[in-house]
């Protein structure tokens, strides 16, 4: 997949993310609330980041620190399933589309680790 999809599913993402928090906040959680802002957003900051990078290897390291924050989202996710903030269904969408993110990071990581071994 290109790397503009990336960035349009993790924006999409994000913004899903921010409508989760507002309802949490509603709701006045506000442990989870806080951490799932940071890295349910920060997955699209690192993506949009790494088109700026300074080299290969930068950008391998963004990427990989979005997969990172993609993996902790998804924890953050099940919490608040298994603690009743979210239902079934919701879990599921945003954890699918999460999955999705990670499995593309990984994707792109790896072929980027690829053409640095071919230069």
């Amino acid at each position: 997949m290109s790397e503009s999809k990336l960035r349009d599913l993790s924006m999409d993402f994000s913004v899903q993310i921010i409508n989760l928090v507002k309802e949490l906040k509603a709701m006045h959680e506000t442990v989870i609330s806080k951490q799932i802002g940071r890295s349910g957003t920060s997955i699209g900051a690192n993506i949009y980041e790494a088109n700026y990078a300074q080299g290969k290897r930068d950008f391998i390291s963004k990427l990989e620190i979005a997969l990172k924050e993609a993996s902790e989202t998804g924890y953050w996710l099940e919490l608040l399933y298994r603690t009743g903030y979210i239902d079934e269904s919701r879990f599921k969408a945003l954890n699918d589309q999460c999955t999705s993110i990670r499995v593309m990071l990984i994707t792109s990581c790896r072929t980027a680790k690829q053409n640095i071994g071919s230069i």
